[in-house]
């Protein structure tokens, strides 16, 4: 052997090794592949799929609270009205047409519930699932409030 020369060209190491009558011979180290593979882009979707299905659901839950704020307000109104008919006439009424409010009674376009009131001072919100304003729930569930001003239904929202 002659001689060892060794350079470094874009990062690779090249040992040039000379010998007798002046050949030469390249010893290189593996250049490392640049990128991703087939498996590790799929496990990427995967986790992204996940995520987004579960950020979604969460989302619709949160768009469904803030439409069960309406039916909250609404009871709270209705609340109102049952607290000065009653002191006017001494008895609840189940007619919301006598409370005066112009609470909807049944589905209509321009609520996402319709209102109901019992001769008990209570009123139930019912969540429209055809005929309301869009969009529509899939299952209906209620939100009802007592004269005494608690909040119950078979909603979490």
């Amino acid at each position: 052997i002659l001689g060892v020369v060794a350079t470094s060209i874009h990062g690779s190491l090249h040992i040039i090794i000379f010998r007798r009558y002046f050949r030469v011979v390249k010893v290189t180290r593996p250049v490392r592949r640049r990128g991703f593979t087939l498996l590790e882009l799929i496990i990427v979707i995967i986790i992204i799929g996940v995520l987004a299905t579960l950020g979604f659901s969460q989302y619709t839950k949160m768009i469904e609270k803030g439409r069960a704020a309406e039916s909250r307000a609404i009871l709270g109104t209705l609340r109102t009205e049952q607290t000065a008919y009653y002191l006017e006439n001494g008895i609840y009424t189940a007619v919301i047409t006598e409370l005066g409010g112009g609470e909807p009674t049944a589905c209509a376009v321009t609520h996402y519930f319709f209102y109901t009131c019992a001769n008990t001072g209570t009123c139930t919100a019912t969540r429209c699932s055809a005929g309301g304003k869009n969009p529509q729930f899939a299952t209906a569930y209620t939100k009802t409030l007592t004269v005494a001003g608690v909040f119950g239904g078979d909603a979490g929202y």
